[in-house]
Parts: structure tokens; C-alpha cells; sequence
């Protein structure tokens, strides 16, 4: 199975770079190929063609619909984590979420 490149995006990084390290942990424990990186919100039009899936924080919620045309040239999916996935910084809960999304 090819591996999944999820793109995480937050204003500076901070929480979804926690995030991001303890959903590589969840994929590495499930045995699951994946690329996990976070960035932030002025950096991630540069990544496009590198990523599969473009996940963004509950308070990036309304640049979803912009981000999703800028993003479906290169076939990215784009959504937003859910608040309880985000808020307790579930990475089993996000690799779950990206999975559903990638199929």
C-alpha cells in the first residue's frame, strides 16, 4: 500500500505538530505508511503537489472551501479536524479520520 501524505495545518505549528508526532506513533503502531507534517497556514500552498490529504485545524474552518480549490488541481482531499480529535490531541483518532478520508 502506498504511503499516505497528511498535511497538517494551524496558525504557528504548535498543536498540530503534537498532534502530528503522536499520529505518527498511532500509524507506526498499526503497522500503516505515512507521512505526517505540520505547518502553518502561510506555508502550505508550496506543498500541494507533495501531500494526498490537507487537514486544518477547527479554527482554520472557514478557509476550507479556499483552501479545496487551490488544492484540487493535485487531487489533495482538504478537511477540517474534528474539535475533539483536535482539542485532546488524539493521533490514533486523526489516522482513523485521514484513513476514512483517503478512501
Amino acid at each position: 500500500m502506498k504511503a499516505v501524505n497528511i498535511m497538517l495545518c494551524c496558525g504557528a505549528g504548535m498543536s498540530s505538530g503534537l498532534l502530528a508526532q503522536r499520529a505518527r506513533k498511532a500509524a507506526q503502531k498499526k503497522g500503516q505508511a505515512v507521512s505526517i507534517e505540520a505547518k502553518s497556514e502561510s506555508e502550505i500552498g508550496q506543498y500541494f503537489q507533495d501531500i494526498d490529504i490537507l487537514l486544518l485545524g477547527p479554527h482554520y474552518a472557514s478557509l476550507k472551501d479556499e483552501l479545496a480549490k487551490q488544492a484540487e488541481p493535485f487531487n489533495v482531499v482538504v478537511d477540517v479536524i474534528p474539535q475533539d480529535i483536535y482539542g485532546s490531541l488524539d493521533g490514533a483518532g486523526l489516522i482513523a479520520f485521514a484513513n476514512r478520508l483517503a478512501e
